[in-house]
C-alpha cells in the first residue's frame, strides 16, 4: 500500500515518515509541506493513501481534499484527515468532501497505522467517538440553520433503515444483527444506498444520515 503525507510540520512528517517505513506492506511515497503541493504529489504519485492535514499554508486541506476527491483519475486515492482538534469544524467539511475519516494527531501509532489499512482497503474510518461526536455537532447545526436535508425518496424503507444505522457507526457484521440478516444482504443495502445517493463512501453516508435527521 502506497502512503503519502501532508502536513506542514516537518517532525510531523518525519514522524509519520519513520513510522510507515518501519511496516512491511506500506510504502512511504513522498510528502508535501502545503495542499498545492499535496494535489501535485498525488497526481504525480497516485499513491492509495494520503495522511492529510487540516492546516496548511497556500492551500489548506480541504481545499486540496477537494481537488483529489473531484479529479476522476485519482478516485482509488483514499484520504484520512490529520486534525489537532476533537471539534474542529472543518473536518465535517472534509468527510462531506469526500475523506476517508478523520485521526487526531496524538492518536496512538497502532490506530493510525490501522487507518492507514483500512482506507486502503476501501473502506472508511468511523469508528473513533470523536468522529460521530463531530458530525453530530455540525451536521445538526446545518439542521438548525435551515439548510435542507438531503432527498432520501429513492431509498426503499429497508435502504433507509440501513442508512440510519450506517449513522450510528455501526459495521455491516453489526447491521447484520440489528436486522437479522446475512452480513452480504447487509453489505448490499449500504452499496444501494451509496448509488442512490451518490455517496462516494460510508463516511459520506454518515454525513447523510445526520443531514438527513435520521440520527440524533
Amino acid at each position: 500500500m502506497r502512503v503519502a503525507v501532508a502536513d506542514d510540520q516537518a517532525l510531523i512528517r518525519m514522524g509519520l515518515r519513520v513510522l510507515l517505513d518501519a511496516e512491511e506492506d506500506l510504502e512511504f511515497v513522498g510528502e508535501a509541506a502545503d495542499g498545492r503541493a499535496a494535489v501535485e504529489l498525488v497526481r504525480r504519485e497516485r499513491p492509495d493513501v494520503v495522511l492529510m492535514d487540516v492546516r496548511m499554508p497556500v492551500l489548506d486541506g480541504i481545499a486540496a481534499l477537494r481537488r483529489i476527491a473531484g479529479d476522476e483519475s485519482l478516485a482509488t486515492t483514499r484520504v484520512v484527515v490529520l486534525t489537532t482538534f476533537e471539534l474542529d469544524e472543518y473536518v465535517f467539511d472534509a468527510l462531506a468532501a469526500g475523506a476517508a475519516g478523520f485521526l487526531l494527531k496524538d492518536s496512538d501509532p497502532g490506530e493510525l497505522l490501522r487507518a492507514v489499512r483500512v482506507a486502503a482497503a476501501g473502506e472508511s474510518l468511523l469508528s473513533p467517538s470523536v468522529t460521530r461526536r463531530v458530525i453530530a455537532e455540525f451536521a445538526g447545526g446545518a439542521r438548525t440553520r435551515g439548510t435542507p436535508g438531503p432527498d432520501l425518496s429513492a431509498l426503499t424503507e429497508r435502504e433507509r433503515e440501513v442508512l440510519a444505522l450506517v449513522g450510528e457507526g455501526l459495521t455491516n457484521e453489526e447491521i447484520s444483527r440489528r436486522l437479522v440478516v446475512s452480513p452480504a444482504t447487509a453489505r448490499t443495502h449500504v452499496s444501494r444506498a451509496m448509488v442512490k445517493l451518490g455517496a462516494r463512501d460510508r463516511a459520506q453516508l454518515v454525513v447523510i444520515a445526520y443531514r438527513a435527521g435520521l440520527v440524533r
